[in-house]
């Protein structure tokens, strides 16, 4: 197992390598320079596929989100066993450092209809889903992905914004949920109970991330936060607003709660599960939190971008890395919840530490109280960040 802790920016957010599996407490503008994007159709931009002829690949990644050689870091083993193994020579860059920067890199070229010198690109649920909203991403041929059809998990499947599995494939998943520090305080189970316990107020942190903290809330409150309604959004706000107003919720934070619930500065908090796990390495009475309410489950998904010419060679890769052994070698790297079935049984042979870890191997308690936050259209997005960002004070 890796113990190294290293720095990866995920979401904005920066996490590191997993510890044990008892970590897992369960209880009962599109644009950022404000202007349109340009939309494309797939009949009005359309892409010529070279792979047959042209054995290249250009992969644009996050930092740290491939498996390195230990003692070798220009060594990537399940990459350079794919180029072995297909004779496709992959270009692996990691250039994909926060969602929206990448928007800004990309955003020019793909509302031109003109190439952005990439064939595979990893983005976060929602952002993919803007960005496949914007007709900027290419479709799969699900005859050529006949692992992801087999292994893909199921909560994982049908999502809202690619509801055919057929456009944005996952390559790591992690969740939102509750942390706190068991040094400080005693155990928390709710997420009602974070926002009203007496003895935690102004002790309190919640992520700046709207989708994460409102599902949240929204599963609070018996909301499905994957096909909720405007009156169900704004009474989940009302719940947020009344714990800012008293001040119960110090502040909103992006990954900064980390180093303040390490420290007991705070003692409980919205958190990404990375995050708080690492965390927990040091100090094991720093616990993650399910909530019998449920949790938000998110993505980061391989696309293939408009004017891409390598799209065949794309699904190769994207096909490969869904066979369980190659998924458990990535995984045992990364430890991010790993979206394979069968990759479990072949950690066994790598690691059975990992293998038994359930914020890496989600059982299917845990899995089926998870949900993804639904895809909104340009309207939804800007009226109910706007709403969040009125009452967190942003």
């Amino acid at each position: 197992m890796r113990t190294p802790l290293r720095p990866l920016t995920r979401r904005g957010l920066l996490t590191g390598t997993l510890g044990s599996a008892a970590l897992l407490a369960t209880g009962g503008s599109l644009t950022g320079c404000g202007t349109k994007a340009a939309t494309q159709t797939e009949a009005g931009c359309t892409s010529d596929d070279l792979s047959a002829t042209e054995k290249t690949l250009a992969f644009s990644n996050w930092p740290q989100y491939m498996d390195v050689d230990d003692k070798d870091a220009a060594k990537r083993p399940s990459l350079d066993a794919f180029v072995a193994a297909s004779g496709i020579k992959v270009t692996y860059t990691e250039d994909i450092n926060d969602n929206n920067e990448f928007f800004g890199k990309v955003q020019n070229q793909l509302a031109g209809c003109q190439s952005t010198g990439r064939d595979i690109i990893v983005l976060t649920d929602w952002m993919a889903a803007r960005m496949i909203r914007l007709g900027w991403i290419q479709k799969l041929d699900p005859a050529k992905l006949p692992n992801v059809a087999a292994n893909l998990l199921p909560s994982l499947r049908g999502r809202s914004f690619d509801q055919e599995n057929r456009v944005a494939i996952p390559w790591q998943s992690g969740l939102a949920g509750l942390a706190y520090n068991g040094s400080v305080t005693g155990e928390i189970r709710t997420v009602n109970e974070l926002l009203t316990r007496s003895d935690l107020k102004g002790k309190v942190t919640a992520l700046s991330e709207m989708r994460d903290t409102m599902g949240l809330l929204l599963q609070s409150n018996g909301h499905d936060p994957s096909n909720f309604t405007a009156a169900q959004f704004d009474d989940a706000l009302v719940k947020l607003r009344k714990a800012v107003e008293s001040k119960h919720i110090r502040r909103f934070t992006g990954n900064d709660y980390a180093p303040d619930l390490a420290k007991g500065d705070i003692a409980a908090c919205v958190g990404w599960s990375g995050d708080v796990i690492q965390l927990a390495g040091d100090n094991p009475k720093i616990r993650f939190v399910a909530p019998d309410s449920g949790v938000m489950l998110f993505s980061d998904n391989m696309l293939v971008p408009n004017k891409a010419t390598h799209r065949g060679n794309a699904e190769a890769l994207i096909d490969y890395y869904y066979q369980p052994a190659v998924a458990a070698k990535l995984a045992a790297y990364v430890n991010y919840i790993c979206p394979v079935k069968g990759a479990q049984a072949e950690m066994e042979k790598i690691d059975p530490e990992l293998a038994a870890n359930p914020l890496i191997f989600p059982d299917d308690a845990l899995l089926a109280k998870s949900k993804v936050f639904m895809a909104l259209d340009e309207k939804q997005e800007k009226e109910y960040e706007s709403r969040f960002q009125q009452v967190i004070g942003a």
